[in-house]
């Protein structure tokens, strides 16, 4: 089985009213266990709450079912380090590092994001696929 990840405008489409294709494939790819950096729950919460005015028990509502849908991983030590080698190598911005670190560290193949760059691999192991091409 494909190990994969989700960016968190994928989760953020989860939710949307007006471009249902993207809601259903948003909802297709959560429907098969990805991991998640903590750092995508979070920036996932936060637009929620900032865009949609999510209330604070309907976030941790969202968080929590998020957490036991997911196999969410922690942002350690050893990420911060290896997103720092991934800006030095191919000059992504410092949260989609993060992200993309965290799925290398969870032997991830796919990371779906529509923000980043279509088709890439990084470091010989995850490609980025953005799923509404």
């Amino acid at each position: 089985m494909t190990k994969i990840a989700l960016d968190t405008n994928i989760l953020i489409y989860s939710h949307e009213d007006q471009k249902l294709t993207k809601r259903d494939i948003a909802r297709d790819l959560l429907a098969e266990l990805p991991i998640l950096s903590m750092q995508v729950v979070f920036e996932y919460l936060n637009v929620m709450k900032r865009i949609l005015q999510f209330s604070k028990t309907d976030l941790m509502e969202l968080g929590t079912q998020l957490i036991d849908k997911c196999d969410v991983r922690p942002v350690e030590i050893s990420t911060v380090h290896l997103a720092k080698n991934l800006i030095q190598k191919y000059d992504f911005q410092i949260f989609d590092s993060i992200i993309i670190a965290s799925a290398l560290e969870a032997n991830c193949e796919i990371l779906y994001s529509e923000d980043m760059q279509h088709n890439l691999i990084v470091n010989r192991q995850l490609k980025i696929i953005n799923p509404y091409k």
